[in-house]
């Protein structure tokens, strides 16, 4: 392999390795990404079944759930 062709060669293996990386960052910002929404999901279920309960609360300290 002459010069030229080991500079190719390194330059192709270059690439390639730096197009993983970059694979390998998107799926982690992906993976992030999901775990917060899902985090969020369940702090909004959290928050709705309060609202609920205190909705509950009053209407019964109010006589209003019979």
């Amino acid at each position: 392999m002459n010069n030229s062709q080991n500079i190719s060669y390194q330059a192709g293996q270059a690439k390639g390795q730096a197009q993983e990386k970059g694979n390998q960052i998107m799926e982690q910002a992906s993976n992030a990404a999901e775990s917060a929404k899902e985090t969020m999901q369940e702090a909004g279920q959290q928050m709705k079944a309060t609202a609920q309960g205190a909705a509950n609360a009053v209407k019964n300290a109010t006589g209003m759930n019979k």
